[in-house]
Protein backbone atom coordinates (compact mmCIF):
# COMPACT_ATOMS: atom_id res chain seq x y z
CA UNK A 1 0.00 0.00 0.00
CA UNK A 2 1.23 3.77 -0.46
CA UNK A 3 0.98 5.87 2.02
CA UNK A 4 1.36 9.71 2.10
CA UNK A 5 2.83 10.92 5.08
CA UNK A 6 1.53 15.00 5.59
CA UNK A 7 3.50 15.98 8.75
CA UNK A 8 6.21 18.39 8.76
CA UNK A 9 9.53 16.83 7.40
CA UNK A 10 11.62 16.86 10.69
CA UNK A 11 8.50 15.32 12.05
CA UNK A 12 7.65 12.43 9.70
CA UNK A 13 10.93 10.21 9.79
CA UNK A 14 9.72 7.90 12.71
CA UNK A 15 6.16 7.19 11.29
CA UNK A 16 7.83 6.85 7.89
CA UNK A 17 10.19 4.37 9.16
CA UNK A 18 7.38 2.89 11.23
CA UNK A 19 4.79 1.76 7.99
CA UNK A 20 7.80 1.01 5.56
CA UNK A 21 8.72 -1.61 8.32
CA UNK A 22 5.27 -2.63 7.69
CA UNK A 23 5.95 -2.60 4.23
CA UNK A 24 4.04 0.14 3.50
CA UNK A 25 5.71 2.50 0.12
CA UNK A 26 5.48 5.97 1.87
CA UNK A 27 5.51 8.95 0.23
CA UNK A 28 6.37 11.98 2.11
CA UNK A 29 4.83 15.31 1.73
CA UNK A 30 5.22 17.80 4.18
CA UNK A 31 1.79 19.77 3.87
CA UNK A 32 2.06 22.17 7.33
CA UNK A 33 5.29 23.74 8.79
CA UNK A 34 5.94 24.81 12.44
CA UNK A 35 7.35 28.26 13.36
CA UNK A 36 8.07 29.23 16.62
CA UNK A 37 6.89 32.21 18.66
CA UNK A 38 9.32 34.06 20.35
CA UNK A 39 12.61 33.24 22.33
CA UNK A 40 12.19 34.35 25.72
CA UNK A 41 12.09 32.21 28.80
CA UNK A 42 8.89 31.00 30.69
CA UNK A 43 8.79 30.93 34.29
CA UNK A 44 7.18 27.70 35.09
CA UNK A 45 7.62 27.64 38.49
CA UNK A 46 4.74 29.89 39.82
CA UNK A 47 1.97 27.41 38.45
CA UNK A 48 0.16 24.57 40.54
CA UNK A 49 -0.53 23.16 37.06
CA UNK A 50 0.75 23.13 33.40
CA UNK A 51 -1.50 21.81 30.61
CA UNK A 52 0.43 21.49 27.82
CA UNK A 53 -1.74 19.94 24.58
CA UNK A 54 0.44 18.59 21.80
CA UNK A 55 4.36 17.10 21.07
CA UNK A 56 5.21 20.68 19.26
CA UNK A 57 4.38 22.60 22.84
CA UNK A 58 6.49 19.82 24.63
CA UNK A 59 9.35 20.33 22.84
CA UNK A 60 8.75 24.10 22.63
CA UNK A 61 8.59 24.07 26.73
CA UNK A 62 11.86 22.15 26.82
CA UNK A 63 13.69 25.33 24.94
CA UNK A 64 12.25 27.90 26.64
CA UNK A 65 10.68 26.49 30.11
CA UNK A 66 12.30 27.69 33.52
CA UNK A 67 12.09 26.21 36.83
CA UNK A 68 9.20 23.52 36.93
CA UNK A 69 5.52 23.96 38.10
CA UNK A 70 3.66 21.44 40.86
CA UNK A 71 2.12 19.33 37.94
CA UNK A 72 2.26 18.61 34.44
CA UNK A 73 -0.79 17.53 32.57
CA UNK A 74 0.07 16.05 28.77
CA UNK A 75 -3.50 15.91 27.07
CA UNK A 76 -2.38 12.66 25.36
CA UNK A 77 0.47 9.74 25.25
CA UNK A 78 2.70 11.45 22.28
CA UNK A 79 2.33 14.43 24.71
CA UNK A 80 3.46 12.74 27.65
CA UNK A 81 6.17 11.09 25.75
CA UNK A 82 7.53 14.29 24.30
CA UNK A 83 7.57 15.96 27.61
CA UNK A 84 9.33 13.09 29.09
CA UNK A 85 12.37 13.54 27.01
CA UNK A 86 11.91 17.27 27.60
CA UNK A 87 13.00 16.57 31.31
CA UNK A 88 9.15 17.42 32.15
CA UNK A 89 7.38 14.13 33.12
CA UNK A 90 3.65 14.13 33.55
CA UNK A 91 1.46 13.49 36.76
CA UNK A 92 -1.69 13.46 34.58
CA UNK A 93 -2.54 11.86 31.20
CA UNK A 94 -6.45 11.43 30.51
CA UNK A 95 -7.72 8.47 29.27
CA UNK A 96 -9.89 10.52 26.65
CA UNK A 97 -6.98 12.61 24.97
CA UNK A 98 -9.14 16.01 24.35
CA UNK A 99 -9.70 19.06 26.01
CA UNK A 100 -12.48 17.56 27.07
CA UNK A 101 -11.19 14.39 28.47
CA UNK A 102 -8.27 16.09 30.20
CA UNK A 103 -10.97 18.88 32.15
CA UNK A 104 -13.20 15.91 33.15
CA UNK A 105 -9.86 14.71 34.88
CA UNK A 106 -7.93 17.55 36.09
CA UNK A 107 -8.55 17.78 39.72
CA UNK A 108 -10.69 21.02 40.97
CA UNK A 109 -9.80 23.84 42.01
CA UNK A 110 -6.80 23.41 39.51
CA UNK A 111 -5.62 26.49 41.12
CA UNK A 112 -3.21 28.49 39.06
CA UNK A 113 -2.64 26.99 35.71
CA UNK A 114 -0.70 27.78 32.68
CA UNK A 115 -2.09 26.31 29.59
CA UNK A 116 0.88 26.11 26.70
CA UNK A 117 0.55 25.25 23.05
CA UNK A 118 -0.51 26.19 19.55
CA UNK A 119 -1.22 30.17 18.92
CA UNK A 120 -5.08 29.04 17.37
CA UNK A 121 -5.49 26.40 19.74
CA UNK A 122 -8.76 25.84 21.35
CA UNK A 123 -9.49 28.00 24.36
CA UNK A 124 -12.06 25.58 26.64
CA UNK A 125 -9.43 24.48 29.13
CA UNK A 126 -8.28 27.61 28.95
CA UNK A 127 -11.35 29.55 29.40
CA UNK A 128 -12.78 26.70 31.91
CA UNK A 129 -9.87 26.63 34.56
CA UNK A 130 -9.03 30.62 33.89
CA UNK A 131 -5.92 29.82 32.93
CA UNK A 132 -2.99 32.17 31.69
CA UNK A 133 -2.70 31.05 28.07
CA UNK A 134 1.18 31.56 26.44
CA UNK A 135 1.17 30.72 22.53
CA UNK A 136 4.47 28.78 21.84
CA UNK A 137 3.61 28.41 17.93
CA UNK A 138 1.51 28.41 15.02
CA UNK A 139 1.34 26.11 11.98
CA UNK A 140 1.76 27.25 8.56
CA UNK A 141 0.65 25.69 5.40
CA UNK A 142 3.26 24.49 2.61
CA UNK A 143 2.13 24.04 -0.75
CA UNK A 144 3.44 21.03 -2.45
CA UNK A 145 5.67 20.83 -5.44
CA UNK A 146 3.65 17.78 -6.74
CA UNK A 147 0.52 16.31 -6.28
CA UNK A 148 0.84 13.44 -3.87
CA UNK A 149 -0.22 10.32 -5.04
CA UNK A 150 -1.40 6.93 -3.14
CA UNK A 151 -3.43 4.98 -1.20
CA UNK A 152 -4.18 6.43 1.74
CA UNK A 153 -2.94 9.71 3.78
CA UNK A 154 -2.18 9.83 6.99
CA UNK A 155 -3.59 12.89 8.69
CA UNK A 156 -2.05 13.88 12.14
CA UNK A 157 -3.62 17.58 12.68
CA UNK A 158 -6.23 19.13 11.77
CA UNK A 159 -3.75 21.97 9.81
CA UNK A 160 -2.50 18.76 8.17
CA UNK A 161 -6.30 18.07 7.40
CA UNK A 162 -7.54 21.24 6.34
CA UNK A 163 -4.27 22.29 3.63
CA UNK A 164 -4.83 18.49 2.51
CA UNK A 165 -8.31 19.42 1.46
CA UNK A 166 -7.12 22.34 -0.51
CA UNK A 167 -5.42 19.89 -2.76
CA UNK A 168 -8.60 18.67 -4.01
CA UNK A 169 -6.96 15.13 -4.55
CA UNK A 170 -9.52 11.96 -3.59
CA UNK A 171 -7.05 9.72 -1.56
CA UNK A 172 -9.22 8.64 1.64
CA UNK A 173 -8.07 9.29 5.16
CA UNK A 174 -6.62 8.05 8.22
CA UNK A 175 -7.37 10.73 11.13
CA UNK A 176 -5.83 11.10 14.25
CA UNK A 177 -8.54 11.99 16.16
CA UNK A 178 -11.87 13.56 16.00
CA UNK A 179 -10.72 17.26 15.82
CA UNK A 180 -8.68 16.26 12.97
CA UNK A 181 -11.50 14.01 11.60
CA UNK A 182 -13.81 16.91 11.97
CA UNK A 183 -11.30 18.98 9.78
CA UNK A 184 -10.96 17.08 7.25
CA UNK A 185 -14.75 16.35 6.02
CA UNK A 186 -15.28 19.85 6.58
CA UNK A 187 -12.45 20.12 3.76
CA UNK A 188 -14.38 17.77 1.45
CA UNK A 189 -11.70 14.59 3.02
CA UNK A 190 -13.17 11.30 3.43
CA UNK A 191 -11.91 9.94 6.53
CA UNK A 192 -11.61 5.83 6.26
CA UNK A 193 -10.87 5.41 9.49
CA UNK A 194 -9.68 7.21 12.96
CA UNK A 195 -7.00 6.32 14.98
CA UNK A 196 -8.38 4.43 18.66
CA UNK A 197 -5.67 5.95 20.61
CA UNK A 198 -4.59 9.69 19.42
CA UNK A 199 -0.91 8.97 18.86
CA UNK A 200 1.90 7.61 16.66
CA UNK A 201 1.06 3.78 18.02
CA UNK A 202 -2.61 4.50 17.05
CA UNK A 203 -1.93 6.01 13.57
CA UNK A 204 0.20 2.94 12.37
CA UNK A 205 -2.26 0.91 14.11
CA UNK A 206 -5.45 2.03 12.02
CA UNK A 207 -3.28 2.05 8.76
CA UNK A 208 -3.08 -1.63 8.96
CA UNK A 209 -6.15 -2.58 9.95
CA UNK A 210 -8.52 -4.02 7.45
CA UNK A 211 -10.55 -1.58 4.82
Amino acid sequence: MRIVVTRPREQASELARRLEALGHEVVVCPLIEIEAIGDEPIDLSPYDWLVVTSPNAARELARRGRGRPARIAAIGPGTSSALGEAGLPADLVPAVSSQEGLLAELPQPAGRVLFAGAEDARRLLADELAADFVPLYRTRAVRSPATPEGDLVVLASASAARAFGALGVAIPAISIGPLTTEAAREAGVTVLREAATHDLEGLVEACSSPS
